[in-house]
């Protein structure tokens, strides 16, 4: 141990010589790196030895990607970053805020990713503030993660005096995710606030992810609520209240009116309240905004919901956008007794029908395909009938001129004895 402390009293001995030699200032010693909470990394130095007494020692410090320079008097240094990669920093000394004044020697710390197989850490991890109220975070197994892990989810932010644990452990199809509780941070600069997250396993077999979430990020408000609908000179008057915890400004909105009449979908686009009726303005409130949609027709039904999300002017993700709000619905509703009578009579017709064409099946059946007739049948009649014709009458002519010898035959007999008496 005094041998390793002899030999770092010598390195910053050198160093220092060698700075006074080329007349820059002596390096920064002691530079340590440490992780607080889940993802905050804090660099730590001491000043410099044997710098000059007339100096006004500022330090030049960036990551090892030369990137998020910084030039300030104090010593040391804190980041947010996700924990999955090797991260560096590299600090130096010098007497001015001037940057092109040559600091000292840089003095490079650095953190090593965690340990375990990169492929067994969970992959997309991804958190959505939903409605300022709960943030929902879900993520996907690791290529050489078991099927059967256990995952466990946790997080901090600013406003919790320690890091909690996840409950809500669900799935939804091959993602796996939790969600927790997050109220809106009351404080004027909760904008630079973030939610550090944490997903590992219980048996330590898979690396931890790790995952910064700002507060100004992947926000998703609630549904509107659609107050008032009025009709007036051709126009369709649209009113609703914004989602909780949130205000007009930071919010933009998709307005779907649906028309029973024509069929049609009509979408619109809104960023501001654009309508001056007084009809509204008599009820208006705080935190409603009202739309007018042009070229309606009185005697049609119309359906209207409203979705939302937030714009750039308050947030950075401008593609979450909220579920539909309820339906309302204004105008002359359909006579709807033609099409249930329509409904009822189309069936019954249609049976009818089914039932007439079943039992006259085999008369169609004859007249769409008739019969072919059977020519031998056609030729027995023809000739068969003939030849029985031709022996009865050749029976006929035998039994007559039989008839007729006997008959002559015995009226000669008589004739002969009359003759001789």
């Amino acid at each position: 141990m005094e041998r390793s402390v002899r030999l770092c009293g010598l390195w910053a001995m050198l160093l220092c010589a060698g700075a006074a030699a080329t007349g820059a200032q002596p390096p920064v010693t002691n530079l340590s790196v440490s992780v607080e909470n889940l993802c905050t990394i804090i660099w730590t130095w001491n000043p410099p030895e044997g710098a000059s007494p007339n100096c006004s020692l500022r330090y030049f410090s960036h990551f090892g990607d030369k990137q998020d320079k910084k030039i300030a008097p104090e010593t040391h240094r804190l980041k947010e970053v996700p924990l999955n990669e090797r991260i560096c920093l590299q600090v130096g000394s010098q007497c001015s805020t001037n940057e092109s004044e040559k600091p000292s020697i840089l003095m490079e710390k650095c953190i090593s990713p965690p340990e375990g197989d990169p492929e067994s850490a969970v992959t997309e991890l991804q958190c959505v503030w939903d409605n300022l109220s709960y943030m929902k975070c879900s993520w996907l197994p690791g290529r050489n993660a078991s099927p059967d892990t256990n995952y466990t989810l946790y997080y901090w932010h600013k406003s919790l005096g320690k890091i909690l644990q996840c409950e809500n452990i669900y799935r939804e199809g091959q993602h796996i995710g939790c969600s927790f509780d997050l109220t809106k941070v009351k404080d004027s600069s909760f904008e630079q606030h973030s939610v550090q997250i944490m997903v590992k396993d219980d048996a330590g077999k898979i690396r931890p992810s790790f995952n910064v979430v700002p507060l100004t990020s992947h926000v998703r408000p609630g549904p509107p609520c659609i107050t008032n609908l009025f009709f007036q000179a051709g126009v369709l008057y649209v009113q609703w209240e914004n989602p909780q915890n949130f205000s007009s400004r930071c919010l933009s909105y998709e307005v779907e009116v649906n028309n029973s009449q024509t069929e049609m979908h009509s979408h619109f686009y809104v960023d501001e309240d654009k309508c001056q009726n007084p009809e509204f303005r008599r009820n208006n409130i705080e935190g409603t905004i009202c739309f007018m949609v042009p070229g309606v027709l009185p005697d049609a039904f119309y359906t209207v919901r409203i979705r939302a999300k937030t714009n750039k002017l308050c947030y950075e993700d401008d593609k979450l956008w909220s579920d539909w709000s309820q339906e309302m619905s204004i105008g002359k509703k359909p006579n709807s007794t033609f099409y249930i009578t329509m409904l009822l009579i189309i069936p019954v017709i249609v049976a009818s029908a089914i039932i007439v064409l079943l039992l006259y099946l085999k008369r169609l059946k004859i007249i769409i395909f008739p019969p072919i007739p059977d020519p031998g049948k056609i030729f027995k009649e023809m000739f068969g009938d003939q030849n029985d014709d031709t022996l009865h009458w050749k029976k006929y002519d035998i039994y007559e001129k039989q008839s007729k010898e006997e008959t002559d035959s015995v009226v000669l007999i008589e004739n002969l004895k009359k003759a001789s008496q």
